[in-house]
């Protein structure tokens, strides 16, 4: 370890935002709040301010730890207390500094802050707690923030902070408790879900306390969301999205982010991943979670034990309509909502778009393009007035091989295996990641049961 004694400001924010990039935090703030005389900010649902980290996940721009020096030993992290890493840690002072700066220079819209474990939980808890406390009250800031909550804390201080920050979120870290014994033994699952269960119940308490009370202050407005690292440990993708739909159902999370794991420390219990982090499996992954949320299927729906892992070359709603052609063509004009959601091509947005357009006309082809249909894909799937855009033969393999000429299937930035690091101190083209190469398997060992 290397200990730093009189490191400045800039060398700490170096530190602690490169130690911060394997906290995914790509998400949108899901907060509104306008602007206030005497307050510095607002917040807006669209989001905060993203950058890229060096494998290619979305960040937000400031995007810092409180400090990487941890009292743990988990496997798989890079600021556990045996790693020969930098050490800093910045003061509740230092971090406010900071944010407001940034936000005077319109470099931020917000901030999010995790940290490693100081001392102990409660210790690191008590400083993110005074961090916010002097962002909000002292300095009148009225942004967007989205803070970690420290396992094992004391729950009075996680309330605490909870009122002062728009979205708390805690690190389930692995998808079973048996990989997160075998890879954190210092970390259970007990003490990870306890203040997510906690932080729910304050959340629908606190709704209630708004609408008998409409100046009671606000807890958690965002909601609360968790972090699996996905490829450290065996479980396939049917036990990840299982995992991740029971916490949608038991805590209403916001959202589940899925970090494809990065071997950062060449310990023996890890995979050696010589073709770099799985990238197309958290991609999928993500793709899968969007139908979770906003498409209304569930993971028996898209995987099952027998067929446990998601196709590499088509995108899981593709793969589920060519393994279930006996629900197609769906005519648009008379089609239910919750039908047209399970068309490949149609968006939930478009879906509502079509329900409401048709009530005045009937609608054509050139109507759907219109509303966003993507029509390279849904034309085989669809009738409009119960005709095909084309003559086309309604069979799994002809549609596949005919969607399979859809690049978009590979997002680009994977297909090119090349990523920009954008930073607060260079912009230079980072390390490439390779596919590993089980996603170079022939495709015909890849479409199965159509």
């Amino acid at each position: 370890m290397e200990l730093q004694i009189d490191m400045g400001l800039l060398e700490k924010l170096k530190v602690l935002s490169d130690a911060a990039k394997y906290d995914v935090a790509c998400t949108s703030s899901g907060v509104e709040r306008k602007g206030v005389r005497g307050a510095m900010g607002n917040a807006i649902a669209p989001g905060v301010c993203h950058s890229f980290s060096a494998d290619g996940r979305c960040i937000s721009l400031l995007k810092i730890l409180l400090t990487n020096e941890c009292i743990f030993n988990c496997a798989y992290c890079l600021n556990n207390c045996n790693s020969d890493v930098r050490r800093a840690s910045f003061t509740p002072e230092e971090v406010c500094t900071l944010t407001m700066e940034f936000y005077r220079r319109n470099y931020i819209e917000g901030l999010f802050l995790s940290s490693g474990i100081m001392g102990s939980p409660n210790m690191t808890m008590e400083r993110i707690y005074q961090t916010l406390s002097l962002l909000r009250n002292t300095h009148q800031f009225h942004g967007y923030i989205h803070v970690k909550a420290i396992p094992g804390a004391d729950p009075a201080l996680v309330e605490k902070t909870g009122f002062l920050a728009d979205r708390m979120s805690i690190n389930l870290e692995l998808p079973t408790s048996d990989s997160l014994q075998r890879l954190a033994p210092c970390k259970s699952r007990t003490t990870i879900l306890s203040p997510m269960r906690q932080i729910q119940n304050r959340i629908s308490d606190n709704k209630q306390e708004i609408v008998a009370y409409r100046k009671a202050p606000a807890f958690v407005p965002a909601g609360q969301s968790t972090q699996m690292i996905i490829g450290a440990t065996p479980e396939n993708d049917f036990q990840v999205m299982s995992v991740a739909e029971g916490l949608y159902q038991r805590f209403q999370l916001k959202r589940v982010f899925y970090s494809a794991f990065v071997n950062v420390n060449g310990n023996s219990l890890l995979p050696a991943l010589p073709g770099g982090p799985p990238l197309l499996r958290e991609h999928r992954l993500y793709q899968a979670d969007w139908l979770l949320r906003y498409y209304h299927f569930q993971v028996s729906e898209l995987l099952s034990e027998e067929r446990p892992d998601f196709n590499i070359f088509l995108d899981p709603k593709c793969d589920w309509a060519l393994r279930h052609m006996e629900c197609f063509p769906v005519e648009i004009n008379t089609a239910s909502y919750q039908t047209l959601l399970r068309v490949p091509g149609i968006g939930y947005k478009s879906a509502e778009r079509i329900v409401k357009a048709r009530r005045r006309n009937r609608l054509d082809f050139d109507d759907l393009r219109r509303i966003g249909v993507v029509l390279k894909r849904a034309l085989f799937f669809i009738t409009c007035s119960g005709k095909m855009m084309y003559r086309t033969k309604l069979d799994a393999d002809y549609i596949c091989e005919n969607l399979m000429r859809d690049k978009k299937q590979i997002p680009r930035e994977i297909r090119e295996s090349g990523y920009r690091q954008l930073s607060l101190f260079d912009k230079e083209i980072c390390e490439s990641f390779q596919l590993p190469p089980e996603e170079v398997v022939p495709v015909q060992q890849q479409i199965t049961a159509v």
